[in-house]
């Protein structure tokens, strides 16, 4: 059958191929500690029991009838205040838009900026901008990072593909690797993207920066730092990605916020209409209500984030443990969102029964069958097969279930020769 050349040419989520693997084996019996998905198990961490009465309430309420195009106003009204509050930036509700979660705002910043052929630059590893650029046939450029940078982008590693790109998308605290800007490596990167639109002619296209901060409100003794705090000037230059799904362990809610240059959100929030990826009106209503009650929504995120930094914390501490006694692994200290990074190096590693592991891959199932501990390889998020770096994610485990995987994955490697 023929289709066109981009569904062809389209590529699956490695991660969502990963994680029905180890459904498929949970569902046959397997005990798995499934540390792919970047979701929570709404059993371990339920969404705040106010917002879920609010949702019901509105339902009962009959909002239920098309939101406006943008979100309904008494939304956009609270995110507004919400961002003078939380990080002093000052947004009226026209530069707001509100969307289904925020993968539309997304590939909405995409087609609102992006042609055919224009370069995107974001950093590797980096969550999806490999398929969005695909999706708006853009040229991407993904900068390798470092562990010596907690897998962040520096302004010099970005500096020297800058030159005539038209987006670079960043996102902190970072899918996948949970660390995050300072304020000083932030500000250098915008002074970079300011000095390179500074160059550039007026009938030329802007760098713009898209910046993914959805889970802003998720760090862990970390402030977290945006570009137009730090450099006014970037104001025009920024599109702001935001929302509720990753804050409230709402990502079955779909509520997410961009903000930015109005004309920019205008061409969203058309994009978005004319895709039809609102938010639902009830979800939307009870949101704004939930959040105009400051104290309500920190005394959730004090206990969520404490639930969250403790497993966190016990999988860090526990492959600093694996290393301490002379294995092959290393772990990034945990700053923000879900995620913990991860080295396990045994790529080139022979597994009992003469399988040689030859890339992050085959160590992961390895781990998978073995330890029963599945994890994503960092070349899920556009760096190479020999990558010994992975991602875990604690949305969907309890403490114990990590406390429990330790042991077996102190096992299974003990076992490679």
């Amino acid at each position: 059958m023929k289709v066109s050349k981009l569904a062809s040419a389209l590529i699956g989520s490695e991660i969502i191929k990963i994680g029905n693997e180890v459904n498929d084996m949970k569902r046959k019996g397997a005990s798995i500690a499934n540390l792919t998905i970047g979701d929570f198990d709404s059993n371990i961490y339920p969404i705040p029991t106010e917002l879920k009465a609010g949702i019901v309430d509105a339902y009962n309420a009959n909002q239920t009838n098309y939101p406006p195009a943008d979100g309904v106003l008494q939304l956009r009204e609270t995110v507004s205040e919400l961002l003078k509050d939380r990080f002093g930036l000052e947004y009226n509700t026209n530069s707001i838009l509100v969307s289904g979660g925020s993968r539309p705002l997304i590939y909405a910043a995409y087609l609102a900026v992006i042609d055919p052929g224009d370069t995107v630059v974001f950093p590797a590893p980096s969550w999806n901008n490999n398929h969005y650029c695909h999706l708006t046939s853009a040229k991407s450029i993904a900068v390798e990072t470092d562990a010596a940078h907690n897998f962040m982008p520096t302004a010099a590693q970005l500096k020297p593909h800058l030159k005539g790109a038209t987006m670079l998308a960043l996102c902190s605290p970072l899918n996948p690797t949970g660390t995050m800007f300072d304020a000083d490596s932030l500000a250098e990167i915008c002074d970079v993207i300011l000095e390179e639109n500074a160059s550039r002619g007026a009938d030329e296209k802007p760098l713009y920066l898209m910046y993914d901060q959805i889970y802003s409100l998720l760090t862990f003794g970390k402030e977290h730092v945006n570009p137009v705090s730090l450099r006014p000037a970037m104001r025009e230059f920024t599109i702001f990605v935001d929302g509720t799904s990753k804050c409230l362990a709402a990502t079955g809610v779909r509520v997410g916020w961009g903000f930015g240059p109005e004309d920019i959100v205008n061409r969203m929030k058309a994009l978005v209409g004319h895709m039809g990826a609102w938010a639902p009106k009830a979800e939307q209503v009870a949101m704004s209500n939930y959040f105009n009650d400051k104290a309500q929504v920190d005394t959730f995120l004090t206990s969520f984030k404490a639930q969250i930094q403790d497993s966190l914390n016990a999988l860090y501490n526990g492959f600093n443990e694996l290393k301490s006694e002379g294995f092959n692994v290393d772990a990034v200290e945990p700053m923000g969102a879900i995620y913990l990074t991860i080295k396990i190096d045994y790529i080139g590693k022979t597994t009992e029964d003469g399988q040689l592991l030859k890339d992050s891959a085959d160590v992961n199932f390895y781990l998978i069958k073995e330890a029963g501990a599945a994890l994503v390889p960092f070349s899920a998020f556009g760096n190479a097969h020999s990558m010994p770096w992975f991602r875990a994610s604690v949305g969907a485990c309890t403490l114990q279930d990590i406390k429990d995987m330790l042991p077996r994955i102190k096992t299974a490697l003990s076992k490679l020769k």
